[in-house]
């Protein structure tokens, strides 16, 4: 069981607030500043400073954080584990929208098929389904574009061309087209969050570029509903190839950027997200060997102890 200590240090890394971290808890405040001297004692260093009158993590809390969380991840593992032994699985999926709405039906359709999971599969931004896998409530994730390779675990899931898309009969449709004739069209773009924008946003930055180039520009977080104001002739907008593919849209390249961008599977760092990627790619076993999930294979050789 992981210290209560630690559980009030996790909790202060959330909050960055003494005060609201111990009301959270339902301690005193002076109760979470003894468990944090107690851990900075017990580590030799300290946790965290004060920038004025800002509350800042230290380089050792970074680690700290990060080990205690995948901690929490397979104590909550385990428990699951020894209490549903011959039950359904919990399995909790989160995907960004091209990989959910696009890419995994057949995956989620086989797990389903096999009669093992309780499934919740959860489609959001990049930035959201990472805060998610953070505070232990998702599994595994299926993220595109951009994240921090050195702070989760991962495993790549496919590349995926990134193409623009356009209407039927568009003066782009099936040509290869110069970034400064897209600065006449209005610009359909993911929120701010989305693996799709983050990666769009820096293929502009590359050609010196940025979003402000652009006089007319429109904010859509629904990939079919940018599919059909594209379709109606209402802007242009960039997606993986997967997404652009109907017969309502033609797609264009940016001259000089063929795009190729990877696809991952991510997971806590330290934690059993192997093992949940073997489920999700195969879904007829529970483990790579084909038997039952149990507490020992939940762990792997390089979960951190805490």
């Amino acid at each position: 069981m992981l210290d209560y200590r630690m559980l009030t240090f996790l909790k202060l890394c959330e909050t960055m607030n003494y005060r609201e971290a111990a009301e959270h808890l339902h301690i005193t405040q002076p109760a979470v500043t003894q468990h944090i001297h107690y851990l900075e004692k017990a580590y030799g260093c300290q946790l965290f400073s004060y920038n004025g009158r800002t509350l800042t993590k230290t380089h050792a809390a970074v680690l700290l954080e990060r080990y205690c969380r995948s901690a929490l991840y397979e104590q909550h593992a385990v428990q699951t584990a020894m209490t549903t032994l011959s039950v359904r699985r919990d399995f909790r999926i989160g995907a960004t929208k091209t990989i959910g709405d696009f890419l995994i039906s057949e995956q989620i359709a086989r797990l389903l098929r096999s009669g093992r999971y309780n499934l919740s599969v959860l489609v959001d931004n990049t930035e959201h389904l990472l805060h998610l896998l953070e505070h232990n409530q998702l599994d595994l994730a299926l993220i595109e574009g951009f994240f921090d390779k050195s702070a989760y675990g991962h495993q790549l899931f496919r590349r995926e061309r990134f193409v623009g898309i356009c209407c039927k009969g568009h003066p782009f449709a099936r040509k290869s087209v110069f970034f400064q004739q897209l600065q006449d069209e209005t610009l359909i773009l993911r929120e701010s969050g989305s693996g799709s924008r983050a990666v769009l946003e820096q293929i502009l930055h590359e050609e010196n570029f940025s979003l402000d180039s652009f006089p007319y520009t429109c904010c859509i977080s629904s990939i079919q509903i940018t599919r059909q104001m594209v379709a109606a002739g209402l802007g242009v907008s960039f997606v993986y190839e997967a997404a652009g593919d109907s017969p309502d849209l033609e797609t264009f390249t940016l001259r000089g950027a063929d795009i190729t961008r990877e696809m991952n599977y991510v997971y806590l760092k330290g934690t059993s997200g192997s093992h949940w990627i073997d489920a999700f790619a195969q879904a007829d076993s529970l483990s790579p060997d084909g038997g039952e999930i149990t507490s020992e294979t939940l762990h792997d050789d390089t979960c951190p102890t805490v």
